[in-house]
């Protein structure tokens, strides 16, 4: 066999193989994809609202040289709108950008303790865990027990009772602390504004 034939009639090992053109699955049916229905409620710019048959509602599509659009489909009768569908597309994408760009993420601070921590150290970490509260992010605060520290437990609940009771006007904790391991946990959430 002809090296160059060999080639032409097998994909080459890096490439994919040749399909046909996969069309986009569209979130919303459009035009002649609406079927089933023989009244639509049609909203749109430029047009009377109100409930018209199917094939009314397409010869006014057709007219304005725009798309009808099913918005609603479970309404009785389904809500079409009357609109050029790629600037739908773009709208909707645009919106659901915005909606991510307003949405705040919530970062969870770690403040740890020792189970004997001085007062001075203490009050340092209760200033950053307050601005972290104010901030709007969770705290999560607590006490590293290590080696024979354990048999401090309840010094290690008393600081984490102080300290969320320090930080009673910033926020207000998920649940009492809780013993985890070597780790005594509380989480902070910040108050609502």
């Amino acid at each position: 066999m002809h090296p160059k034939l060999y080639y032409m009639a097998y994909p080459q090992p890096n490439q994919a193989p040749r399909r046909g053109r996969v069309e986009k699955e569209m979130p919303n049916r459009i035009n002649d994809k609406i079927r089933g229905v023989n009244e639509v409620r049609l909203v749109g710019d430029n047009i009377e609202q109100g409930i018209y048959s199917f094939q009314e509602a397409m010869r006014i599509a057709d007219d304005l040289n725009l798309d009808l659009v099913e918005i609603s489909p479970n309404a009785a009768p389904p809500v079409c709108r009357v609109i050029d569908y790629q600037k739908f597309l773009y709208q909707k994408k645009r919106k659901e950008k915005e909606q991510k760009a307003n949405s705040k993420k919530v970062d969870i601070k770690e403040i740890r303790f020792g189970p004997q921590t001085d007062e001075h150290d203490y009050q340092f970490k209760l200033k950053h865990a307050q601005e972290f509260l104010k901030d709007g992010d969770k705290v999560k605060s607590y006490v590293f027990f290590r080696g024979r520290s354990i048999l401090f437990k309840e010094q290690g609940e008393e600081l984490l009772a102080r300290f969320c009771k320090d930080l009673e006007e910033f926020g207000k904790p998920e649940a009492t602390p809780k013993l985890e391991g070597k780790r005594m946990i509380v989480m902070i959430a910040p108050n609502k504004k």
